[in-house]
């Protein structure tokens, strides 16, 4: 961290003039897709239908994908630390709740043909699969990788680069979705733990999210080339917008939990429950 303005490409983000409308067609193909298969599911399955939540969360995700990757904090995020600490906190962790909590896996399964639909099922079964839904293996990702970024040099490769700063934008929205399934999300998942441990999973990640902010706050480590008030003003964002996004995941997880009910065991035959044998 230093006190000078390391500017990054020509001031104003390179590639952003082709960037902006492949990230419309992308995102609007996305929207288009998913309300395409809701319709669908409600055709086959009219008792049944798509809950309307399901739907305005997953289009909720895409809008924050969009608030954050293009103009005006798209191309500001590349000359002022405060605009990629925002645009980080929407990718990576106010978009991907609003994603997984669309349930798309849930919706595509319903919809598509009975083969392909047990294909997927086989897919989300198998061990690759498992592995990378495991929440220790997305927190990993979604958190680990944060010391990665702004402990070494590697946050200033990437935005030296517009190929490298969409890389990191593409991880911040990948790894996030991950740590949500993993932790509350909806859809099928074999190998996800229970509720208790889930919780401890986000506790870790709550705490390594403000020791992170912290540590950049007071520069411990960090290696971040932008003005000093930039990077303690991106901790501070880093640091409350990050306990608010997880607060909300947490109260999300909290909510879907259903404490199994212990069945007393059944009475001998011939005795009722609760009678002794006479001595």
């Amino acid at each position: 961290m230093d006190g000078t303005e390391h500017m990054r490409h020509d001031g104003t983000g390179a590639g952003w003039p082709f960037a902006v409308p492949a990230v419309l067609i992308l995102l609007a193909a996305a929207a288009i897709a998913y309300l395409l298969a809701v319709r669908r599911a409600r055709r086959r399955n009219p008792a049944r239908g798509w809950p309307r939540l399901r739907s305005a969360s997953f289009l909720t995700g895409l809008a924050l994908t969009a608030v954050a990757s293009l103009p005006p904090l798209g191309p500001a995020a590349h000359t002022d630390f405060r605009a990629h600490m925002a645009q980080h906190m929407l990718v990576g962790m106010y978009a991907p709740p609003a994603l997984v909590l669309g349930a798309p896996v849930t919706l595509l399964l319903r919809v598509l043909p009975p083969a392909r639909a047990r294909r997927l099922t086989a897919v989300l079964h198998s061990p690759p699969a498992r592995v990378a839904v495991h929440p220790a293996v997305a927190l990993v990702l979604s958190t680990g990788t944060l010391g990665l970024l702004y402990f070494t040099p590697l946050y200033d490769t990437a935005m030296d680069r517009p190929a490298g700063h969409w890389l990191m934008l593409g991880h911040f929205l990948v790894s996030g979705c991950l740590f949500v399934h993993a932790v509350a999300g909806p859809d099928p998942a074999p190998a996800r733990p229970g509720v208790r441990t889930r919780l401890v999973y986000l506790g870790v990640a709550v705490a390594a999210h403000a020791l992170i902010a912290q540590a950049m706050y007071g520069g411990f480590l960090i290696d971040i080339h932008a003005p000093v008030d930039q990077v303690r003003q991106g901790a501070e964002i880093m640091y409350y917008g990050g306990d608010i996004a997880e607060l909300l995941l947490a109260a999300v997880l909290v909510a879907t939990w259903r404490p199994e009910r212990r069945t007393r065991a059944p009475a001998p035959r011939g005795r009722l429950a609760g009678d002794f044998p006479s001595g």
